[in-house]
């Protein structure tokens, strides 16, 4: 007979739960004396009511604790009295444990018509979208929390302990969405009894310049995320690098809009080819901490669209993420999460972008007006997306067919992306694997700044003593806080903003490489005793660092605790210094004129020392080229005063404020188009390196240019290796476009990373599409191409462009 729930029995579900989270550290006897008191006092009725519910609960909540909770909890559920047992399996039913984790759908659904995986997409999201109630409509549209985000919900035993998670529909194939963080890799897997690969920080992976280590790079992550069971991440950042004090740089792809979107977007192209919902974000203009839940940024639509807007555009054009984040800040008045500018008139109706959009963690601000912007999904609970939005529909203030294409949206990414073809099915990480792509992608990310005399690489056959200087240079290399923050291997998740060193130790990593020399260690504690150290020595390898992370900016580029010093007494000491930077963005170099090598590392990832070194003693041949500005100092930047929130501002409040919300304080990007190094083009500020600079242990000369004009046009010339051994060359293409124009001197248009044997030479052609080449003019809201007279650049870096050549286009 059906079984009838009454209101008791949900009572009594919802209460008992409550001690849920609590059960696997109670022993037995607490657990039931507990939840016995709670009997007790608050449910006699349902035993005598209702004992078909009190049967079917306990048998589906006896198979769901059989196949994944440890032996105390089980032992504790044998030994309750049944109704107190009922009332824990009462919470755990919706959908029979929303069909064990919703890794399984119900038999009868895989037998319906949208799971013929021949139909679209969308075609299948418009036949399930038919059978939804309004209730599981609105279940489809928020998320329902995270660990340590508000008090835990009824069901928040089905969530996999990472970001959030988003519940589905059993009983039409629909899978729960399982949401993690992993920015450069799987985050809390620790709570999991789980190993992360950390990669090289994105800002890093940047540097390669090289869109095959991207797809990699997103590919490890897909496979990570299945194999800990979640089906969506939460990475793929490209805000560009307007603030290179903003605590998130490392997280994002730089400072160029053609650079950081291609790069993304095959990032996200091949995590999604793992079958997970690949995101992009932060939409829009999130590009700082300081205040992020509260500035407005102001800005116009030109400059936008032809900066962050445009890294946007060329990421969703090329890695077709299932969803989009959108930012905690204002833009230009209102909050991303309700602009309608941002998700409406461009990325769903300019763009026709298919996926959804879900807000950042508590960056929704109302439901009526979030709705109508365009905003899909609130994260991480319901505050204005659960009772609330369905208050508004069914008062007519929501249409419905508004509601369905949220609706709609979502399920098309799940189809889209595999999710429900394609069920999570946990299983161990390839930990060598992880290692040897994450090894791989840093040492193509690392670039090499400096190198006197060449002095690197090293000959290990001529070098008899080496000192390595710097804090936990023997054991580790920091890592990028915040959501993106990786669990250590063998280590419990760290607490918020805590200082993280991966274990990958640079001295071993030296020492193995140079076992015939003497290689000593001090970490700089004291800058007197490491300068006699270095003086001992034949060589002397610096690890400074500048750590960064989401929640704060830094307060300034300088390395912080007095490593500056200690690199100039250790480069005093001798001079056959080589510094090496564990940083998530530029800094500054007082030391630069004293010290005979400087490599950028970035945040390493797992491997990262043994990356290094292999770069030092010349294993590998560096090829990366720097992905952002290193400034000369602070003055030289569009904004030489941090914008911070002045006296007064809300802070966390803003965002989470009930019903309405106005930002506090306005940050102007008044510099416009000049972001990064068309900002130092343009007012011809010198830099301590250039966009696109990196040096190799070869060199290349170029020839030949010539350019193609047309609706694409292509420029073709010749890169030939010079020097004596085999290596990488990143070619970059540029145009200054025509004066009439008024865009900055000079913008990327396309690069070329070459392989060249020693004396090798080839024929390169990099392909430009028209839009790279166009201007947004916003009276008409259109991309336009200016005609007259474009100037071609080719060469090793922004400054370095030895090829020219002039063409009219009409």
């Amino acid at each position: 007979m059906p079984v009838q729930k009454d209101a008791t029995f949900h009572l009594f579900a919802k209460k008992a739960f409550h001690w849920v989270p609590q059960a696997s550290i109670l022993k037995p006897g607490t657990l039931r004396s507990t939840l016995h008191d709670k009997r007790q006092k608050i449910f006699p009725k349902m035993r005598r009511d209702n004992p078909e519910a009190a049967m079917m609960v306990w048998r589906s909540y006896a198979y769901r604790f059989r196949i994944g909770t440890g032996s105390i909890l089980m032992h504790a559920f044998r030994r309750l009295p049944l109704l107190a047992t009922i009332a824990l399996c009462a919470a755990m039913t919706p959908g029979l444990a929303q069909r064990r984790l919703h890794n399984q759908a119900d038999t009868p659904a895989q037998n319906q018509p949208w799971m013929d995986r021949s139909l679209s997409p969308d075609q299948r999201a418009d036949m399930v979208l038919k059978q939804l109630t309004l209730d599981e409509k609105i279940d489809l549209v928020h998320g329902e929390g995270m660990p340590g985000w508000g008090k835990p919900r009824p069901n928040a035993y089905l969530g996999n302990g990472g970001a959030g998670f988003v519940l589905g529909v059993p009983r039409l194939g629909i899978p729960i969405i399982q949401m993690s963080d992993a920015a450069y890799g799987v985050r809390d897997s620790a709570m999991n009894g789980r190993y992360s690969t950390a990669l090289p920080s994105n800002v890093g992976s940047a540097a390669s310049w090289d869109p095959h280590a991207a797809c990699e790079y997103g590919a490890l992550i897909g496979r990570e995320l299945r194999a800990q069971g979640y089906n969506m991440t939460l990475g793929g950042g490209v805000n560009l690098t307007r603030e290179p004090r903003d605590g998130r740089t490392f997280e994002y792809m730089g400072e160029d809009p053609v650079l950081a979107g291609t790069l993304v977007g095959n990032r996200i192209k091949c995590e999604q080819a793992q079958h997970v919902i690949g995101d992009i974000k932060h939409y829009a203009m999130n590009d700082q901490e300081s205040g992020r839940n509260e500035y407005d940024a102001i800005i116009t639509k030109r400059a936008m669209r032809e900066s962050d807007l445009f890294a946007f555009q060329i990421g969703i054009e090329t890695g077709h993420p299932a969803a989009v984040m959108c930012a905690y800040n204002a833009v230009n008045g209102d909050y991303s999460c309700e602009n309608k500018y941002l998700l409406t008139d461009v990325l769903k109706t300019d763009w026709k972008f298919p996926g959804f959009v879900l807000s950042d963690w508590g960056g929704t601000h109302s439901t009526v007006k979030a709705s109508a912007a365009g905003l899909d999904n609130e994260e991480p609970l319901d505050a204005f997306y659960g009772q609330k939005l369905k208050d508004a529909v069914q008062s007519g203030k929501v249409p419905m067919p508004q509601l369905d294409d949220h609706v709609r949206r979502i399920l098309r990414s799940e189809f889209a992306s595999g999710i429900v073809d394609y069920p999570i099915q946990k299983s161990v990480v390839d930990v060598e694997g992880g290692f040897n792509t994450a090894r791989a992608i840093e040492e193509q990310s690392i670039v090499l700044l400096k190198n006197v005399h060449n002095i690197l690489p090293l000959d290990a056959t001529k070098i008899h003593s080496i000192a390595i200087i710097g804090p936990h240079a023997d054991t580790g290399m920091i890592s990028g806080g915040g959501s993106a923050q990786v669990d250590p291997p063998g280590q419990t998740a760290p607490k918020w903003l805590q200082h993280v060193w991966f274990p990958t130790s640079p001295l071993l990593a030296v020492r193995a490489k140079a076992s015939g020399s003497n290689v000593q260690f001090d970490s700089g504690q004291d800058p007197a005793a490491a300068a006699a150290l270095a003086a001992k020595s034949d060589v002397a390898i610096v690890f400074v660092h500048q750590w960064m992370s989401e929640g704060m900016d830094i307060p300034n580029l300088s390395l912080p605790n007095g490593q500056d010093a200690l690199i100039e007494q250790v480069a005093a000491a001798n001079p056959h210094t080589i510094v090496v930077l564990e940083t998530g963005g530029p800094v500054l170099m007082p030391w630069l004129d004293k010290v005979g090598g400087v490599m950028e590392a970035w945040f390493s990832g797992s491997k990262g020392a043994d990356a290094v070194a292999n770069v030092l003693f010349g294993d590998v041949n560096p090829s990366a080229k720097l992905p952002l500005t290193f400034p000369l100092s602070e003055a030289d930047l569009p904004h030489p005063k941090h914008v911070i929130p002045p006296p007064g501002a809300l802070g966390k409040a803003a965002v989470e404020k009930s019903g309405h919300a106005e930002p506090t304080f306005d940050v102007n990007y008044d510099e416009g188009l000049l972001v990064g190094y068309k900002w130092y083009d343009a007012k011809h500020k010198p830099v301590l390196f250039p966009f696109g600079y990196g040096l190799s242990y070869s060199t290349y000369s170029y020839s030949g240019l010539s350019v193609n004009a047309g609706d694409t046009t292509t420029v073709t010339f010749t890169i030939k290796n010079t020097g004596s051994r085999a290596g990488a060359e990143i070619a970059e293409v540029y145009a200054a476009l025509p004066s009439s124009a008024d865009e900055p001197p000079k913008r990327l248009v396309g690069w070329s990373k070459v392989q060249l044997n020693p004396g090798e030479s080839k024929l390169v052609t990099v392909t430009v599409p028209q839009l790279y080449l166009s201007v947004y003019n916003e009276q008409q809201d259109a991309w336009k191409l200016v005609p007259g007279s474009y100037s071609f650049m080719v060469g090793g870096s922004s400054q370095d462009l030895p090829l020219t050549q002039t063409v009219i286009m009409r």
